[in-house]
């Protein structure tokens, strides 16, 4: 049984961090075609000031970076993050997995790294940078659990349970090469490197989720957008709302759907009426 349809966030803005670089205007016409003979395209730690980020790992600056760019491309200052109104959603099937395996077998790791062991060690980065204080989510899967986060995050705006809410995907595979290699059947190629960040209003619309276990769904990896950025795990449907927002300024009509582990999901995301045209930004 699907969950009742909620009203539609508004999607101010989206941030996009990758193994391409920044934004969505960098991204290759095929991954495939341009990522040749390379399986993972790796991402290069952004520059993040500050000396409370000297033992932070790249996952963390990847995500501090892509919740930047969405305030540069929403035109929103970091002050509109701060307080207990805005809530955090962050989705991964994957970042935790470099710290985890540099603790384990002592690479240069010591107790002040274990905190960073952690799944929350991302999303806590990024709340003590903006100040977030709000309603907070940690969801652990590929595509379907951002799929979950999006409607989760619609949710939380529509019962006025927060005033806006950040959904941000990281994943990071290079530290774990070997063992992605080992599993090479599992996932598509090329994995690349990536934090997006969606920022959502209340709005109007129709948001609904379904998800199910049996049959074949069609998954967002066959949408050009998909295409583009590369096997991309969570992030991949944050990136294709930011790419569908980013066409045009009309309402968004939008089917996001996904595959992780057998589960599929799908998100339709109906706006009743324009929400951002990236050559007006907000001024929230």
């Amino acid at each position: 049984m699907s969950p009742t349809p909620v009203a539609a966030p508004t999607v101010l803005a989206t941030g996009l961090i990758s193994g391409w670089g920044r934004g969505l205007d960098v991204l290759p016409e095929d991954a495939r075609v341009a990522a040749g003979e390379r399986g993972i395209i790796t991402a290069d730690p952004p520059s993040v000031s500050g000396d409370r980020f000297r033992r932070a790992t790249r996952e963390c600056l990847m995500a501090v970076a892509a919740v930047e760019e969405a305030l540069r491309e929403g035109g929103a200052p970091r002050v509109a993050l701060r307080g207990g109104r805005t809530a955090l959603l962050y989705v991964t099937a994957s970042a935790y997995a470099p710290a985890n395996r540099a603790f384990i077998e002592g690479r240069g790791a010591t107790a002040l790294h274990f905190p960073y062991t952690a799944p929350s060690a991302v999303p806590a980065e990024v709340a003590i940078e903006f100040g977030i204080t709000g309603p907070y989510v940690t969801f652990l899967g590929g595509a379907t659990a951002a799929l979950s986060a999006l409607w989760y995050a619609g949710t939380l705006l529509a019962s006025s349970q927060c005033d806006r809410a950040l959904v941000l995907g990281v994943e990071t595979f290079s530290e774990c090469a070997d063992l992605f290699a080992r599993g090479r059947w599992l996932v598509d190629r090329p994995l690349v490197e990536a934090a997006a960040c969606a920022f959502l209003e209340p709005g109007t619309g129709e948001l609904t989720y379904s998800e199910h276990r049996a049959g074949r769904a069609t998954g967002v990896a066959t949408t050009p957008t998909a295409r583009r950025l590369g096997e991309a795990f969570a992030c991949v449907p944050i990136v294709e709302l930011g790419a569908a927002r980013a066409a045009g300024p009309g309402p968004l009509d939008l089917l996001l759907t996904g595959a992780w582990r057998g589960a599929h999901a799908a998100l339709r995301w109906i706006e009743a009426r324009p929400s951002w045209n990236p050559t007006t930004p907000s001024k929230n």
